[in-house]
């Protein structure tokens, strides 16, 4: 019997899509039929990627500048003749900044324009092409982050916060156009921007903090959440935050039963 392939003649845009979970979730959807664009600023590894992957191409895109986005989604929808996923996923780490005294403003920007403005910004053309066409799937890339403090940055957690009310509040808009917005919340997953952010090698990655004892999340893991909520199995799932974190946002680390 044939795999079901659930993105079937769907075009997506994924920005962040040269290496890491961006390029992950692209090969995936791309197994699941669907035409990927590939966005990036990192131009020889998104076009490597994009000579990988069948029925897909590379565009530059800086996602804190509104021209390339803006460039992206067109070159989607003239290559293709439409967009029916958007993914927003191009994100940065902020390093050694537990001290708000050590923050300099132009970092606390860089990283809320990569993060957030960005997002906004993909949103936006996302939906500039998707609201006369009544439908779309814009899915956002969050964090644990997103719901907790005290784990990363000020900028980064800022960040990420603003994305998932982001999502919120596009999704109560976008919906009325037959438009989902939603975001996923990984944890820590074994990419080379966490394992430099946390100084971390793979096999350390794998065993911060998990309460989810025997399971290690990979880049395949993130993936999967964003095919689901890239697919029609999610069809009335809108507004929502997929946390993937093999429940560490609900566990306290505190009580005794995690000394063990």
């Amino acid at each position: 019997m044939a795999a079901v392939r659930r993105l079937e003649g769907r075009v997506a845009l994924i920005t962040g899509a040269a290496r890491g979970l961006g390029e992950c979730t692209a090969r995936l959807f791309a197994e699941h039929g669907a035409k990927v664009v590939i966005a990036d600023v990192n131009d020889d590894l998104g076009e490597a990627v994009s000579k990988s992957i069948p029925d897909s191409t590379y565009v530059h895109c800086d996602v804190t500048k509104e021209e390339d986005v803006q460039n992206a989604v067109d070159t989607a929808v003239s290559k293709y003749g439409k967009l029916d996923i958007m993914f927003n996923n191009a994100g940065l780490g902020d390093y050694n900044k537990d001290c708000i005294l050590d923050n300099e403003l132009s970092d606390f920007v860089k990283v809320v324009s990569v993060n957030l403005t960005g997002v906004f910004l993909g949103t936006k053309h996302a939906a500039r092409v998707m609201i006369p066409a009544r439908r779309g799937n814009i899915i956002n890339t969050a964090s644990v982050c997103s719901i907790t403090g005290g784990l990363s940055s000020h900028a980064y957690t800022s960040s990420k916060h603003g994305v998932l009310g982001l999502t919120k509040n596009t999704a109560v808009e976008l919906g009325r156009h037959g438009i989902r917005v939603n975001c996923v919340s990984p944890y820590v997953v074994a990419t080379p921007m966490a394992k430099g952010f946390f100084r971390l090698t793979d096999e350390e990655v794998h065993n911060i903090y998990n309460p989810l004892k025997g399971a290690k999340i990979e880049p395949q893991d993130f993936a999967e959440a964003a095919l689901f909520l890239a697919s029609d199995e999610s069809k009335f799932v809108n507004g929502h935050n997929l946390v993937a974190d093999g429940g560490y946002t609900i566990s306290n680390y505190g009580f005794t039963i995690f000394k063990q």
